[in-house]
């Protein structure tokens, strides 16, 4: 895995050395560490392909800016501030292809116009998309805890991109419904056009990933209103929150092991971990772009871990006045108010 840093021997034990400090990640070459840490959190490497999009706007007021984040919770770099030919929408940019994103990688290593987090209010990273995905029942843990068998391909339904809010906008509950519920989320950003895919060009692909929300309004996803369809139930206003960056592939050390958690008030609801993911993100823009050309910009939701609120006992639901936060290693925090 890489990282920056000195791996080396003290004693029995082996430690990674780095300006943060010495984490001790074994006691010898064989053993299993008592700890294990996600790497990817601590460290990175330089390369111009690793990197956080974001789109802002500054306090002080004035237009969208599409921006490239130094680090996690880091400064900016104010990329479509600096050469007007980047547009300062991350779909656009990506209509571009390789000619806009060289722009931005030599923009980057210049590191020109850096601007303080402090500054600006972030938006969701990408909106306007004109497809957003989902996948049900994709998490082993999800499946258990409703008492139902693993899905033999992808359940697919939609939510609509006018849906999507920033990382903390508020979540506005609908009148009509009482049982509005959380859903944490790996979401997929699609880098490319795209159609009947093999598991590799799959991977090719896709550009990055965000944090996302499934925001789902039980009593109309499930039962007998709107003849059980989900479409209703996934796509009230508000009903996705998304962000607060799109991270670049490259900068990810294995999509395939991180964590994914929801905090309610601060309580833990759900703990779960990408590597229980049944259909992989590579597997699922194989099965969906069979069906459909998948577009730059586009967006797959990957299925949400255990620990919903209508699967609790006794259920439970999202209320006034609740603070819903959202994690996944390496990519961000949502927060968002309820209300």
């Amino acid at each position: 895995m890489p990282y920056r840093g000195k791996l080396s021997q003290i004693g029995q034990a082996y430690v990674v050395q780095s300006g943060l400090g010495v984490i001790n990640i074994s006691r010898n070459p064989t053993n299993t560490p008592a700890v294990v840490f996600n790497l990817c959190r601590y460290f990175v490497t330089n390369h111009p392909n690793k990197m956080r999009f974001v789109q802002f706007v500054k306090k002080i007021g004035g237009p969208q800016h599409l921006g490239v984040q130094l680090k996690a919770d880091g400064d900016i770099i104010a990329i479509s501030s600096i050469d007007s030919r980047i547009p300062n929408s991350l779909k656009k940019f990506l209509e571009g292809g390789e000619v806009l994103q060289n722009k931005a990688k030599r923009i980057v290593a210049e590191s020109r116009s850096v601007i303080s987090k402090d500054e600006v209010n972030f938006l969701s990273p990408i909106n306007r998309m004109d497809k957003l995905a989902c996948v049900g029942l994709n998490y082993s843990g999800h499946c258990k805890e409703q008492n139902i068998d693993p899905p033999k391909s992808p359940v697919i339904f939609s939510k609509f991109p006018s849906n999507i809010i920033g990382p903390t906008d508020n979540i506005i509950l609908p009148s009509i419904s009482e049982k509005v519920d959380w859903e944490a989320e790996l979401a997929i950003v699609i880098g490319k056009t795209c159609k009947g895919l093999n598991n590799h060009d799959a991977e090719n692909c896709i550009f990055g990933y965000t944090v996302a929300q499934d925001i789902s309004a039980r009593d109309w996803q499930k039962g007998k209103r709107n003849g059980g369809q989900f479409l209703l139930g996934k796509s009230m206003d508000t009903f996705c929150p998304l962000g607060p960056a799109v991270v670049t592939k490259e900068a990810i050390c294995d999509i395939n092991n991180l964590a994914v958690k929801t905090w309610v008030n601060g309580e833990l609801k759900q703990d779960g971990n990408t590597s229980e993911l049944i259909f992989k993100p590579r597997d699922i823009v194989a099965y969906i772009s069979q069906f459909m050309t998948l577009l730059p910009g586009d967006i797959i939701l990957t299925g949400t871990p255990g620990g919903v609120g209508f699967a609790r006992n006794p259920p439970e639901y999202l209320k006034k006045d609740d603070i819903l936060e959202t994690e996944i290693d390496g990519l961000g925090r949502l927060k968002n108010h309820i209300v």
